[in-house]
């Protein structure tokens, strides 16, 4: 069975923020596929979506701004994992990660705001399975670590 990261985005202005996620999962070399549902105007939709990928194995990356009753929907919906990975707002000053993160009981979904992060999390949680996955996950973190090497190495330098 093939990994996949469904991108879960609650309208077509997400696009934009979806790509720097793809961006990083194709770091990875992870499959995705981007779709779109909102949990508050198409919520028969969005369960249909999920019905479609219950039999793969997927990681959800959800990613929905202002009230992100996206998330918890999907997580409510599913036993698979899901990433909410909510778009920073100036509007609200960023306050509207609180629907992210203050969410009803029985749901699980992880919080992170950056989409390397959440592609990280995802590769990571495919690498409990997959140890070519996991190696290249390691191979790109030890690349952040001589990031910072050589950067102190150069401020010495000044």
């Amino acid at each position: 069975m093939t990994e996949k990261v469904v991108i879960l985005m609650g309208s077509s202005k997400d696009m934009e923020f979806c790509s720097q996620i793809a961006k990083y999962l194709e770091n990875f070399k992870l499959n995705y596929e981007f779709r779109v549902a909102s949990a508050h105007k198409t919520p028969e939709k969005l369960l249909k979506i999920l019905a479609e990928y219950e039999d793969e194995k997927v990681v959800y990356i959800t990613v929905a701004g202002r009230t992100n009753a996206l998330s918890a929907f999907v997580d409510a919906h599913t036993a698979k994992p899901v990433i909410a990975c909510p778009p920073y707002s100036e509007m609200f000053a960023g306050a509207d990660i609180y629907s992210s993160l203050r969410v009803p009981s029985g749901i699980g979904s992880v919080v992170t705001i950056e989409p390397e992060g959440a592609a990280i999390a995802a590769a990571k949680i495919f690498a409990l399975e997959n140890k070519e996955l996991a190696k290249r996950i390691s191979e790109y973190q030890n690349e952040k670590k001589r990031e910072i090497e050589l950067a102190d190495e150069s401020a010495r330098r000044l």
